[in-house]
């Protein structure tokens, strides 16, 4: 697949109002995915909260999951290992014609870290690569860390899955989330690092501020305008459930 030079086409945007189930979710995913495949559906970013639960992706590790009654948990086809998702938390499901827009995954995976790093940026934080780890990272100098090392915590999460080159399940921000809930798994099989949220970098902001961050790095880094779309939940006939 080549991608095709200057496609930026505006991008549907849509903001869940409500918590929004896991397999709800997905299935709507799967669906919106098709209709890219078949160019009968406009490209979206989908952002919204689930209730708390645990995701297992494509390579997780069942010794991962430290305590397996405490959310339910959903395996997934999106590549990583365990996550957590849970109110406080931005969660956006990105649906996005991968092979015209960039023809490479690499440079795809690269633009979705680029955007959380932008966003970041509107709130004075410096979000970072790690090679070998997935996600975005934020350097913690005032935590202890072994001897010659730095402390450092995950801030942003991403895990994603192509079908014919439209990608779908995305990135996660942690706003203001329950950090407690990270304890049930060993987040993205990574020990020896924390997780963190703008919250507990002791910024206040609030979803609303986060969602504005994330709407206006998208277009710098990817080229679109993001317009005001419809939920995919409402072509999808799943329900919405909170818990």
């Amino acid at each position: 697949m080549i991608n095709e030079p200057h496609y930026t086409p505006p991008v549907g945007w849509c903001i869940e109002p409500g918590p929004v189930g896991y397999a709800d979710a997905v299935a709507a995913m799967e669906i919106r995915a098709a209709g890219i495949v078949a160019r009968t559906s406009r490209e979206l970013v989908w952002l919204l909260e689930h209730p708390p639960l645990y995701t297992a992706g494509s390579s997780a590790d069942a010794r991962d999951l430290v305590e397996p009654d405490r959310f339910p948990v959903h395996p997934t086809g999106r590549g990583g290992q365990y996550t957590y998702h849970g109110p406080g938390q931005r969660v956006a499901y990105v649906m996005l014609d991968v092979g015209r827009r960039f023809g490479d995954v690499r440079a795809f995976v690269r633009s979705l870290e680029n955007w959380l790093i932008t966003a970041l940026d509107h709130f004075n934080v410096r979000g970072e690569r790690r090679e070998g780890r997935v996600g975005i990272w934020v350097a913690r100098p005032e935590k202890s860390a072994p001897a010659g090392s730095m402390a450092e915590d995950k801030i942003a999460a991403i895990g994603i899955r192509l079908r014919r080159w439209v990608s779908y399940h995305g990135v996660s921000l942690n706003v203001e989330p329950d950090l407690s809930h990270y304890s049930g798994i060993v987040p993205c099989g990574i020990s020896g690092h924390g997780v963190t949220s703008l919250a507990d970098l002791g910024l206040p902001v609030t979803m609303d501020d986060a969602d504005l961050a994330l709407k206006s790095a998208f277009k710098s880094v990817f080229g679109s305008e993001a317009v005001e779309s419809t939920s995919p939940l409402a072509g999808s006939r799943p329900k919405v459930r909170a818990v």
